[in-house]
């Protein structure tokens, strides 16, 4: 872990970018690959620019209770479905990369990222890619707005438009439409390189 995280103003959140959502299993899609060169880019820039670089990784049991909500387990433990595409693990030795585990469709319910993110006190830009657009990558962005609206910090959450992405798009587009709204609505910039 980093040890001192008030040093860093700025934050990229790279989410769920994990085999069982990109390579194999239930809720993978092929198609999400397609926003990993972009993906690079930014992780790249970030870590030029001396920004935090926080990978998510959802990672279940096998009797996880958000099992039930979604048509198979997914992502469990030990599987290789939980694990950051090799397309991006070689970025997570940079100095200033953290990985959290989450267990929940966000990753501000992670105990781990939830301290992390307290402790990171000086941050002042979030900028948020990654998979699922209207369920991972909307339910944690939501969360991380609240809670810098609780505790009264005025930071900039930026979700890249042309590096998030979700399975069956041409089937969800409605959902990845209305959480594109919602999170304008609460102030979350949408943006996307020209």
């Amino acid at each position: 872990m980093i040890k001192n995280l008030q040093c860093y103003n700025g934050m990229l959140i790279v989410v769920d970018m994990v085999n069982g959502f990109v390579k194999k299993g239930v809720l993978h899609d092929n198609k999400i690959g397609n926003i990993i060169p972009r993906q690079i880019e930014l992780i790249k820039e970030s870590h030029q620019n001396g920004n935090l670089i926080v990978f998510i990784k959802d990672t279940h049991e096998k009797d996880s209770i958000e099992h039930k909500r979604f048509p198979a387990p997914h992502c469990v433990r030990g599987s290789g479905e939980e694990l950051v595409v090799d397309e991006l693990s070689e970025y997570l030795g940079l100095d200033n990369t953290v990985l959290i585990e989450k267990n929940s469709t966000s990753f501000m319910e992670a105990p781990a990222f939830r301290k992390f993110v307290r402790d990171a006190n000086n941050i002042k830009n979030v900028d948020i890619v990654g998979c699922c657009t209207d369920i991972c990558v909307f339910n944690g962005a939501m969360g991380l707005a609240n809670y810098y609206d609780q505790v009264n910090r005025d930071v900039n959450i930026r979700v890249h438009q042309d590096a998030v992405a979700t399975y069956a798009e041409d089937v969800r587009k409605n959902y990845i439409d209305a959480a594109y709204l919602l999170m304008e609505q609460q102030g979350i910039k949408l943006v996307k390189k020209r």
